[in-house]
């Protein structure tokens, strides 16, 4: 399924994925904390196969329209950055050093932590450490070749260039800010597991280490603190309702919204805007539309606020366009009971273990893929699989068999080879599985017809494929679906546990289209000047799955584009 570039006045130009859920319904609220655009009931895109036209999506709208009177209050930076995480932040804080006067706002009350594996090429750290672990060592061009393949040749590879020249300098510089205090330092993970097989990972993470117990200390903070000892200023609980253009359609400010008291503000940016909201990953309208068949994998984990598409709407009311197919990053980590399937209105549990390659089936108790292969590899396939969910199994031995897996990303739950910690630790694990087993999502048994019986699979099948698997386990091949021997290792040690597995659905990483300048592009490929958008507000990186073997590709991405539309919105050098 494929989807042509559109953006407000050009959607859907041929059939495509969009039209799927053109008709979807969902609220059309503003950076996840329900403001709704003024024109939320317009009515869904309605395709026309004789003019190939259509309608303006709802999910879309046309940019509210707000009176000058209700415009109370006015201010003038040089550089605006609307959200403050991940992308917005570097973005502030460059602004700030190239000597502009700017301005962060977010719909937070305050700073949240960035995400923290941020994927580099060439930092000071790696490029020491690949001297001690040489299968480390990163070569650019394959790397990108790499990143090519994972796009389908989607990806602009000239702003795959920019991650890769920039990512190490934009690493060396955060381990700069946040270890200044002593508060944190800087890990890098060196760690790519088998080289010899077809999916080889990279050694591209680099993760902060907090180093103080004081829990007013996060990530974000260390950030946000150095940006404002440099000048720059932040405002919260504001919400962005359009972007602002002069006659020749540059960007000249934003229209935003307090959301305490509902005024409207007017916020001048002589040098530039730049958009940083994350996506839209809590824009279930905007989901339906883009990427119908994640819908049918996820189960929803209750997490708190989320990203509704409002800087990738506001972008795009001034011209911009959208990638050509949605795409998210999607970890097979959710759990539903016995009793329940995935979906996108499905309410689950949080299973961290879930990415580990034990024995997965489907629910008729079959093997359906390689257990071993990257995270959304394996959801991918369960959306072929009866009720889009498959059952994890492994055996009371699972702290001696995950450290043999060597599994590489963020499921990793033992130490990386130079000794820098995993996201999740295995002493973590215990606790976890427990309170997912009290709470009827993870199931016990001393025989695997038991266990069967207890997740609602037919224990036949289930107890013919576990022989099968164990007998390969013991051969040290796979003739149905060659997963490494590595990590094809019998279940024999019971107790045996299982869980019912499906999608969760952590961001959006489609976005509008930009050049390397970080502005979006329109319809004729042509820059919108005054206007940056970066993080998962942006485009041209991705096409239906994520590399994840890039570990902290998205979020090194984003941290450098956002460096960069920084520096360049400050110095107005582009």
């Amino acid at each position: 399924m494929t989807q042509t570039n559109f953006s407000r006045r050009s959607f859907l130009k041929g059939a495509g994925i969009t039209a799927i859920g053109a008709a979807a319904m969902g609220a059309l609220s503003g950076c996840g904390n329900g403001v709704q655009a003024a024109n939320a009931e317009s009515a869904s895109a309605s395709f026309d196969v004789r003019t190939q036209g259509t309608t303006t999506p709802s999910w879309l709208g046309e940019a509210p329209d707000v009176a000058e009177s209700d415009i109370t209050e006015t201010l003038d930076y040089d550089v605006v950055v609307v959200g403050c995480r991940t992308g917005g932040l570097p973005a502030i804080i460059s602004a700030a050093e190239n000597g502009a006067r700017v301005l962060g706002v977010d719909q937070q009350p305050s700073v949240q932590a960035p995400r923290e594996d941020i994927g580099a090429i060439n930092s000071r750290l790696q490029q020491e450490g690949a001297a001690a672990h040489p299968d480390c060592a990163i070569d650019k061009d394959v790397a990108l070749d790499d990143l090519m393949r994972y796009s389908n040749g989607v990806a602009d590879r000239r702003l795959l260039n920019v991650w890769a020249d920039e990512s190490g300098a934009l690493v060396d510089w955060i381990t700069d800010i946040i270890t200044r205090n002593g508060h944190y330092k800087m890990n890098w993970e060196a760690g790519v597991g088998n080289t010899d097989l077809p999916e080889r990972a990279w050694a591209t993470s680099h993760s902060p280490e907090k180093l103080v117990d004081d829990k007013s200390i996060t990530f974000g903070t260390e950030l946000k603190e150095y940006a404002e000892e440099i000048g720059a200023e932040f405002r919260w609980n504001t919400s962005l309702i359009k972007c602002e253009q002069n006659e020749e359609g540059r960007v000249t400010g934003v229209i935003c919204r307090d959301d305490n008291d509902k005024h409207y503000i007017r916020i001048n940016a002589s040098h530039g805007v730049i958009l940083s909201t994350g996506g839209y990953a809590a824009n279930t309208e905007m989901l339906e539309a883009r990427q119908p068949w994640n819908q049918q994998i996820r189960i929803n984990i209750p997490m708190g606020g989320g990203n509704s598409g409002d800087g990738i709407r506001a972008a795009m009311w001034c011209g911009a366009h959208m990638d050509p197919v949605g795409t998210s990053v999607l970890f097979n980590r959710a759990a539903v009971k016995p009793s329940e399937t995935a979906g996108s209105d499905v309410k689950g549990s949080m299973f961290w273990f879930g990415e580990q390659p034990f024995l997965k089936v489907n629910l008729k108790g079959e093997r359906f893929t390689n257990e071993a292969l990257p995270y959304d590899y394996v959801l991918h396939a369960a959306m072929m699989q009866p009720g889009s969910t498959y059952v994890d199994i492994w055996d009371s031995n699972y702290f001696a068999d995950t450290k043999a897996f060597d599994e590489h990303g963020c499921c990793r739950l033992y130490p990386w080879d130079n000794g820098a910690p995993s996201n999740k630790d295995i002493s973590e694990m215990p606790a976890a599985l427990q309170k997912l087993e009290d709470n009827g999502y993870v199931q016990r048994a001393d025989t695997i017809e038991e266990l069967a019986e207890k997740l609602d699979v037919p224990a036949d099948t289930l107890k013919a494929t576990w022989e099968n698997y164990n007998a390969y386990a013991k051969a040290g091949h796979d003739p149905e679906f060659n997963k490494e021997p590595q990590r094809l290792i019998a279940l024999d040690q019971p107790p045996y546990f299982g869980c019912r597995t499906g999608c969760w659905f952590l961001a959006t990483i489609d976005g509008v289209r930009i050049d390397t300048n970080m502005h979006p592009i329109d319809d004729n490929g042509d820059p919108i000047q005054g206007l940056y958008t970066v993080g998962n507000d942006s485009g041209g990186i991705f096409c239906f799955t994520y590399p994840s073997l890039f570990v902290g590709f998205a979020c090194g991405r984003t941290m450098t584009f956002g460096r960069r539309a920084g520096r360049l919105a400050a110095t107005m050098e582009a």
